[in-house]
C-alpha cells in the first residue's frame, strides 16, 4: 500500500449504550489501530450532540496516550472559536511533554454544535478583543513558536512547558482559502471530503497547498467495510447531510432536518434554506474500498488517508479498522 491509513473518532454513542462505553470502545479501537500500523488517531470535537462523546478532545488524547505507545494521538480538531490560542498552545504542549513525538494539534473552524453551546463556551469572551479565525489561528501559531510579536497586547506571555518535541499541527478545512492559510503559517492541511467531497474542489484545494510547499495534504473521508458490497451499501445509503443556509450567508452541515431547525430558532432566524446532501461514502467489501483509496491516491497523488467510520454499531467499526489494514502496515507496526 503507497500510502498512510489514519483514524478520525467522534466516540459515538452505540444503541443502548452510554459515554463510558463510548470512550471505552475508542481505547480499544486506538489499541487496535496502534497494533496494526495506522498511522494517527484523532478525536473530534462535538458540543450538544447526545449521541457523541467527544466534548473535550484534548481529554480523550490524553487517556489515549497513556494507554497507547507508538500511534499518533490528536485532536481532529480543537474548534479554536471557542476558545484562547495561549490555552490550546498550552494544553497541546503540555500534551507533546508527557508523549514526545506522539501529538498532534488538530484545528478547525467550525462551531461543532448549535449556537446555544456556541454562547455557553464564549458567554465570557470579551467581544471587542474577539478575532476572526485567520488572526487567532496566527495567534495560535505564534503562541506554539516563541510567542507573539513585541508589538502585542499579550507580548511576553510563553505557553509552557516547553515539550522535546513540538506537537505536529494540522489546520483542517474544505477550501482552497484553508489550504492557503495553512501553507502560509507552514501547517500541515487536512482536507475534510468527508464533508465536501467535489473533487474539483478537493483539487483546488491541494493545488493550493502543493503550490506553497510543495507538500501533499492528508484527505479525510467516510469509509465502511462490510462482507458485500450490497450490505455496505444498504447500510449507509441513508447517510445524510442537511446544508443549513442562513440569511446572514452562513452556512452549516447538520445531521438531520429536525438539528437545522433547531439551530435556525437557536440564531432566531425563521427563513432559511435547507439542501440534503448525500456525502460520499467509499463503502463495499476491503478490496472495494482499497481498489478506491488506491485511486484516489492515483488520481490525486494522497498519501495520506483519515478514515471516518460512518456506522455507529462497534463491532462494525472494529471490523473496518481490521479490514482495512494491509500486510505493509502490520509488518512495519
Amino acid at each position: 500500500m503507497p500510502y498512510s491509513l489514519s483514524i478520525l473518532d467522534k466516540s459515538p454513542i452505540a444503541d443502548g449504550k452510554n459515554a463510558h462505553d463510548a470512550l471505552r470502545f475508542t481505547v480499544k479501537l486506538a489499541q487496535r489501530a496502534e497494533a496494526l500500523g495506522y498511522k494517527r488517531y484523532w478525536i473530534a470535537e462535538h458540543h450538544g450532540a447526545p449521541g457523541l462523546a467527544s466534548s473535550a478532545p484534548e481529554i480523550v488524547v490524553s487517556h489515549l496516550l497513556a494507554h497507547t505507545s507508538r500511534i499518533r494521538v490528536g485532536s481532529g480538531g480543537v474548534m479554536l472559536q471557542h476558545y484562547s490560542p495561549f490555552k490550546v498552545a498550552e494544553s497541546f504542549r503540555l500534551l507533546a511533554s508527557l508523549a514526545p513525538g506522539r501529538v498532534d494539534l488538530g484545528i478547525g473552524k467550525a462551531p461543532g454544535g448549535l449556537p446555544l453551546t456556541t454562547r455557553a463556551l464564549q458567554w465570557f469572551h470579551d467581544k471587542a478583543k474577539k478575532l476572526d479565525f485567520a488572526h487567532q489561528f496566527a495567534e495560535l501559531d505564534a503562541f506554539l513558536n516563541q510567542g507573539v510579536a513585541a508589538d502585542h497586547p499579550l507580548a511576553g506571555a510563553i505557553a509552557l512547558p516547553l515539550p522535546p518535541e513540538a506537537p505536529q499541527r494540522i489546520l483542517l478545512g474544505g477550501s482552497a482559502d484553508s489550504a492557503t492559510l495553512a501553507a502560509q503559517h507552514d501547517w500541515q492541511f487536512c482536507y475534510a471530503g468527508h464533508f465536501n467531497g467535489d473533487e474539483a474542489n478537493i483539487r483546488r484545494s491541494l493545488d493550493a497547498y502543493r503550490n506553497i510547499t510543495a507538500r501533499t495534504p492528508l484527505l479525510a473521508l467516510f469509509a465502511f467495510v462490510a462482507g458485500s458490497r450490497e450490505e455496505a451499501q444498504r447500510q449507509v445509503g441513508a447517510l445524510r447531510i442537511f446544508k443549513l443556509q442562513l440569511p446572514t450567508g452562513q452556512s452549516v452541515n447538520l445531521p438531520s432536518p429536525e438539528a437545522a431547525a433547531e439551530f435556525a430558532r437557536q440564531t432566531g432566524v425563521v427563513d432559511y434554506q435547507l439542501t440534503e446532501l448525500h456525502p460520499h461514502v467509499i463503502a463495499g467489501t476491503a478490496d472495494d474500498v482499497r481498489a478506491e483509496l488506491d485511486a484516489l491516491h492515483e488520481r490525486l497523488g494522497i498519501e495520506e488517508f483519515v478514515i471516518d467510520i460512518p456506522i455507529t454499531d462497534y463491532a462494525q467499526r472494529l471490523a473496518t479498522v481490521e479490514a482495512l489494514a494491509s500486510v505493509e502496515q502490520i509488518a512495519h507496526a
